[in-house]
């Protein structure tokens, strides 16, 4: 059973008890995840933006987009203008494939891992974490990266607390601490 399908047949329903909800429709649901890489690196050597866009369409199955500076910062040697990061932004059937590669494959590869923290929800049912090594993904061949890249994944819910965000994740299979 997929994440999309478990959704539908567990989550709502367990969810829907849980807080009493009126209307299925008021169910929180995941709406999209963002897949942020930060390179601030790239003012010196602009060839890793070409090898995060690679990465990132890799890991994720879909064309990052360049972020650029929006204005001049003297003290980092920074123009406006300058791509200093790529970011994509997932919905639907890649959305949880990603979600799944993440929860069964990839974190599980993280050395030490005792489960994701409950301090990355925002007050306002979203959840952010950040990865510092990107080679855990197996998409990645970790012979042919040149620099070790971090990431910070965020997972926008429709959830209106933080609260009812971590019953959605946590029926979801996300691993979080105990």
């Amino acid at each position: 059973m997929d994440l999309r399908e478990r959704y539908h047949k567990i989550v709502k329903n367990n969810l829907l008890e849980r807080f009493k909800y009126n209307n299925i429709h008021q169910v929180p649901k995941i709406e999209k995840i963002a897949v942020n890489m930060g390179l601030g690196e790239a003012v010196a050597n602009p060839k890793l933006i070409d090898q995060a866009i690679v990465e990132l369409a890799q890991i994720t199955g879909q064309r990052p987009k360049i972020c650029k500076a929006r204005k001049s910062i003297a003290g980092f040697k920074l123009r406006k203008g300058v791509p200093i990061g790529v970011m994509v932004t997932l919905r639907g059937k890649r959305m949880y494939d990603f979600l799944a590669r993440l929860i069964h494959v990839a974190l599980p590869r993280v050395r030490d891992f005792k489960g994701l923290p409950r301090s990355g929800f925002d007050g306002r049912g979203n959840y952010t974490l950040g990865i510092t090594d990107h080679t855990i993904f197996p998409e990645i061949d970790s012979s042919k990266v040149e620099k070790i890249k971090g990431m910070s994944i965020t997972i926008v819910t429709t959830a209106k607390t933080d609260e009812e965000a971590y019953e959605l994740l946590k029926e979801m299979q996300i691993p979080f601490r105990r």
